[in-house]
């Protein structure tokens, strides 16, 4: 099967492409496409891969479902394009980086220029249906960016996994501990932000593990 993405992905992920569970799901996400508004727009379902290489990858941020409604998704959680309103957990991000580093909230929430220093940000569902939260899962998305995390787990080591909230955190048993960052906390959402996520220094004590392993650390 032909997925366009990353060459270096590519490589790692070709055997998943032929499974039949990932050309059910492929059968399923062009269907949605041609009968409903789907997000993000359909070349950019993979731009966490596209934007951040296998081989550059230090840091992994891993949210759920991409945003649903328009003009927000562009195939990075959490992220938004350039002039949308900041979503409540990615403003309570920018509050924690505000907190941790003395950093000011910039004007826009499109976080490409992290995906471009080594952060892998990506959603256990790639897509959804406008204005229907969860729409797109169970349908294969969640096995196949299974096997991405577990790729990275057995390939790479120190990397820096940042595991916000339960469903997250259930990705920490793929993961040698001993030879890579784990942080975990509550999720950056209003609901819970108050409780563990502000204060967490998630934001420094990343760039203070990757400058111990010689790593150019993030800009964030």
């Amino acid at each position: 099967m032909n997925v366009q993405i990353e060459k270096s992905w590519n490589e790692q992920l070709q055997n998943e492409f032929e499974k039949p569970y990932f050309k059910s799901l492929s059968n399923f996400v062009k269907t949605q496409y041609q009968t409903n508004i789907i997000y993000p727009p359909a070349k950019l379902i993979f731009n966490a891969f596209n934007l951040c290489p296998f081989d550059k990858v230090k840091v992994v941020i891993i949210g759920q479902d991409p945003y649903h409604g328009p003009d927000q998704a562009h195939g990075l959680c959490f992220s938004v394009q350039d002039g949308v309103k900041f979503p409540p957990s990615l403003r309570n991000i920018f509050k924690e980086i505000n907190n941790d580093l003395g950093l000011a909230i910039p004007e826009t929430g499109n976080l490409t220029r992290w995906a471009e220093q080594g952060v892998f940000m990506i959603n256990a569902t790639l897509t959804v249906q406008a204005h229907e939260a969860g729409s797109h899962q169970k349908k294969g998305w969640e096995e196949f960016t299974h096997e991405v995390i577990r790729t990275l787990a057995t390939k790479k080591k120190n990397i820096v996994y940042l595991l916000w909230g339960a469903f997250a955190q259930k990705k920490a048993e793929l993961i040698n501990h001993s030879e890579n960052l784990v942080l975990k906390s509550v999720h950056p959402s209003p609901l819970s932000a108050s409780r563990g996520f502000f204060g967490n220094h998630h934001f420094s004590k990343t760039n203070e593990y990757l400058i111990e392993k010689n790593i150019n650390p993030i800009q964030w």
